[in-house]
């Protein structure tokens, strides 16, 4: 592995003086709003290592960089620290792939550890990566990205090397199901919701199970949640529901309220519940896990286009949330060439309020409508999603179920032209400044499941790039 890239990027619109030694609280707010009110609008690029560059690109034929970057699947406030913020990966780089054993996923590091970082905007202008966490299982070693087995949330997914060979367990022997098999990881995470209590620990939400896994400050596994009653592993146990999770869509934002008691967290896109034939919608589902009681709540969110994915949400109150609603567009093109523009392309922020909305578990069963054990809740037998697709909102409405209210905070492509296609990580710096960072997917992109460099336009790698934009973030 390359050693860290040791250009920390100047800000060069921003003047701000040095912090002064034994200033006071007044201070520090103050030189933090100056930093946060000159942020450059053009957004500024994280700090990255190279993890490869010896594979060719299937575009260009030359070789190119897979990039530790990656960090952008979800970023949170330092608990104590205004300048500092915490940002997660997912499970590593990797790419869509069908080879011999079916459809998979290219893994080009398949020992890639998923990991948080932690850095700092400082005063002089440049953004520091202060520390990585690397994610362990509960006896200390590292976990990997490689997917669960099915009985845990696996969707069969076959994991593959960047030559098109299958990951075994003993890559040196020929594919057996029963004594060489895929090399899956029960432990492996894609990570997408990350949330940093003040006691120093972390809570990670992810797209496989979906789990949502504690950690302790140093990574280690000490906790877990997930809708699979047999997994021993389990403190508190999902609705079964969420375990119909569409595949690479599952818990994608995560947040807590700010007594620290309750976790809430946002599925991407609608749930293959009961099955895909309900894969064209714009419902998806929040869930509300109160640490100290395991009471669950849950509510539904409806989305401005079918498909798109919520791809974060951090509490501003106990009941009043941001989350993020984006498509899969590029502004300007990105990697398909300026002639994929998408003027239209949707990256915004909504604030939204559960106490709005109708929580689902608090639904007695009555008549048509039931508590299904393994869908949820029911009306005439059919699931949310399949009302919804049968007979539109509509139907809830006349039953009583309401989504939560919604209402938009930033539009970023309004705001700062933003050239990138994932908007997935918020951090609530005060009631008027608002980080975003994008995913990029650790600048690996592919083409009929041949990896490239993921390009925003032809001379500009996509990274992960920090905007700061003022909002109205106020409860009052």
């Amino acid at each position: 592995m390359k050693s860290m890239n040791k250009h920390k990027l100047l800000l060069a619109s921003l003047v701000a003086s040095s912090l002064l030694v034994g200033c006071s609280d007044s201070d520090d707010n103050t030189n933090n709003a100056s930093v946060f009110d000159s942020y450059p609008a053009e957004g500024v690029f994280l700090p990255y290592n190279v993890l490869r560059d010896d594979l060719i690109d299937g575009k260009s034929q030359q070789p190119f960089e897979i990039r530790n970057g990656g960090f952008g699947s979800a970023m949170t406030a330092h608990p104590s620290d205004a300048n500092r913020f915490y940002a997660l990966t997912d499970r590593g780089p990797n790419a869509t792939f069908t080879g011999d054993q079916g459809k998979g996923k290219i893994f080009p590091t398949p020992d890639y550890t998923p990991r948080i970082a932690l850095f700092e905007v400082q005063a002089d202008g440049m953004i520091e990566q202060v520390d990585t966490i690397l994610l362990k299982r509960p006896d200390g070693s590292p976990i990997t990205g490689l997917p669960n087995s099915s009985a845990l949330g696996g969707t069969g997914e076959t994991p593959y090397h960047a030559d098109g060979q299958p990951i075994l367990e003993d890559d040196g022997q020929p594919y057996d199901e029963t004594t060489n098999p895929f090399a899956l990881d029960d432990y492996g995470l894609d990570g997408e919701g990350l949330v940093a209590l003040s006691d120093g620990t972390f809570w990670v939400s992810d797209e496989y199970g979906p789990h949502i896994v504690h950690f302790d400050a140093e990574g280690r596994e000490i906790g877990r949640i997930n809708a699979f009653t047999n997994d021993d592993r389990v403190d508190l146990t999902l609705p079964a529901e969420f375990g119909n999770r569409r595949a690479n869509r599952g818990m994608e934002g995560l947040a807590v309220t700010p007594d620290e008691k309750t976790l809430v967290g946002i599925m991407q896109s609608t749930m293959y519940n009961p099955g895909s034939a309900v894969k064209d919608l714009d419902i998806t589902r929040i869930v509300t896990v109160n640490l100290e009681s395991g009471d669950i709540g849950q509510y539904l969110y409806r989305q401005e286009k079918t498909q798109n994915s919520n791809s974060e949400i951090v509490a501003l109150s106990a009941t009043q949330f941001l989350v993020i609603e984006r498509d899969g567009s590029f502004l300007y093109g990105g990697p398909n060439g300026a002639e994929a523009a998408a003027p239209d392309a949707q990256k915004q922020v909504y604030r939204i309020d559960l106490a709005s909305g109708t929580n689902l578990e608090t639904i007695a069963a009555s008549g048509d409508v039931e508590q299904d054990a393994e869908l949820g809740l029911t009306l005439s037998g059919k699931t949310l999603e399949e009302v919804v697709l049968e007979q539109g909102w509509s139907a809830l409405a006349s039953t009583g179920i309401a989504p939560v209210s919604k209402s938009l905070v930033v539009d970023m492509v309004a705001e700062v032209d933003y050239p990138h296609d994932k908007i997935e990580g918020l951090w609530v710096i005060d009631d008027q400044h608002l980080g975003v960072l994008n995913d990029d997917d650790f600048a690996t992109w592919a083409t009929s499941g041949e990896l490239e460099q993921k390009m925003l336009d032809p001379n500009t790698v996509d990274g992960n790039r920090l905007f700061i934009v003022e909002a109205d973030l106020s409860t009052d």
